[in-house]
């Protein structure tokens, strides 16, 4: 065992940190997307609305440049899930609305 603990820890470790460092500029990323959509794409979706996307995003990404590691660290990770959210299931609805159906 190294002075810095095993090495089953630090790997661990660097995981965490390059998923956080990944997730700033996604979350940005959907905070930016969400702001420049038309507020009506969200509810003509059956999603929230843009305000809360906008402050669930916005939310994550602060809470992710804000909290980096030690106990705090489970709370990035939902800011991270909720930005992902966004990205994966909201952002493709509200996209695909606003561009029309292609059939």
């Amino acid at each position: 065992m190294s002075f810095l603990g095993p090495p089953e820890l630090l790997l661990q470790i660097w995981v965490c940190k390059i998923i956080w460092l990944a997730g700033i500029p996604t979350g940005l990323y959907a905070f930016v997307h969400a702001l420049l959509q038309r507020a009506d794409a969200f509810t003509a979706v059956g999603k929230l609305s843009k305000p809360a996307w906008l402050g669930i995003t916005g939310a994550g990404v602060v809470l992710l440049a804000v909290l980096t590691t030690g106990p705090l660290t489970i709370i990035w990770i939902i800011a991270l899930v909720a930005v992902l959210v966004y990205l994966v299931d909201v952002r493709p609805k509200v996209t695909e609305v606003q561009k029309g159906s292609s059939w």
